[in-house]
């Protein structure tokens, strides 16, 4: 199982039913490409990219952090980085699986890298907001955004495993999957590293790296992966983490979202953990300029202008309590359901 490269098919693998060799798949990429609905037209043209005489695929970014960017990277760390996961959440040839995510990002790639390469028994739906509608097939293993989960808290009986990812999974997200009997994953990881290098289990707080990961903070406390076999050199992220030990993290926020305040530094992610059971819409603490001390802490929330019950702040330290309350109708947010912090922030 080793010596597996991007140009293997498993045996095993099986799409919405049916047996396909690397041949076969070809063969099908065009159809769906030629006769596919828009998602199909995707996963089609990803395929025919794949199994091309090159070494190499071009992958976007998702742009959470910037603008998108193209990142050229090699097909065999992809099939390492499926590889990995196999490994570590335990997947076997034959395990049935689902795939409702984009094509256009590296999560939806490597759930297709997965199936051929693991040899799952892999069955495609649109992604849409609730994959599992109308679904009766028991999956061993599917992968969703936090808002997919959120809409698919009922039809969860019939998936085994899940991993959820592409977004921060909120509290009330969380309370819904632990009072399920599915096996929930919240992942770690972005493009540059294949998609996830940790994951952890929904309600716990450290996060657990993959097989052949190392991970070190530099001496702004943020995280740096070190994964040979899925990327060349080392990841520096923007991620505050705090390191247990060598195999496990805490995170606590990213650097770009502190708040400078009268020169103390504030994670907004510490302070929205907080209160997160007390604040019962979609919410956001930042920094907006002020005069007087810089940059001054904020609560944002999604919604109309309501009389907030300020005494949730009473479990804030001193400094950590929101000087003003914005309300905004809706929050601006990424395909993967990512709130646009410093957009809605610049509008304010």
């Amino acid at each position: 199982m080793r010596n597996v490269t991007f140009k293997n098919v498993h045996n095993r693998f099986k799409l919405n039913g049916v047996h396909l060799t690397r041949e076969d798949l070809i063969h099908v990429s065009y159809s769906l490409v030629k006769e596919g609905d828009e998602f199909e037209k995707s996963i089609g043209d990803f395929l025919l990219d794949w199994f091309d005489d090159k070494t190499y695929i071009d992958l976007e970014s998702s742009g959470t952090t910037g603008v998108p960017k193209i990142l050229r990277t090699e097909k065999q760390r992809m099939v390492n980085s499926a590889l990995a996961t196999g490994d570590f959440f335990a997947l076997s040839p034959g395990d049935k699986a689902l795939y409702c995510l984009p094509t256009r990002f590296i999560a939806g790639k490597m759930m297709l890298v997965r199936s051929f390469i693991l040899g799952l028994e892999i069955d495609f739906v649109a992604p849409t907001a609730t994959p599992l509608a109308r679904n009766e097939t028991v999956y061993d293993f599917v992968a969703m955004v936090p808002m997919q989960a959120q809409n698919s808290i009922n039809e969860l009986r019939n998936v085994k495993k899940m991993i959820v990812g592409g977004a921060q999974m909120g509290r009330e997200l969380e309370k819904s999957l632990l009072k399920i009997n599915t096996k929930v994953y919240e992942t770690y990881g972005m493009t540059e590293t294949m998609t996830h290098i940790a994951a952890k289990k929904v309600g716990e707080k450290a996060f657990t790296v993959l097989p052949r990961v190392s991970i070190s903070q530099n001496e702004e406390n943020c995280l740096v992966i070190n994964a040979p076999r899925v990327s060349l050199e080392e990841i520096v992220t923007n991620d505050i983490v705090e390191i247990l030990n060598e195999k496990q993290f805490i995170f606590l926020g990213r650097s770009d979202n502190v708040v400078n305040s009268g020169g103390i530094k504030l994670i907004p992610e510490i302070i929205e953990e907080k209160i997160a059971n007390a604040v019962h819409t979609k919410f956001f603490v930042g920094g907006i300029a002020d005069p007087t001390l810089g940059e001054k802490l904020i609560l944002v929330l999604e919604g109309e202008d309501t009389n907030f019950d300020q005494s949730i702040f009473s479990v804030l330290d001193k400094y950590e309590k929101p000087k003003e309350i914005y309300y905004v109708p809706q929050f601006a947010v990424t395909e993967t359901g990512k709130i646009r912090r410093k957009e809605i922030l610049a509008q304010l």
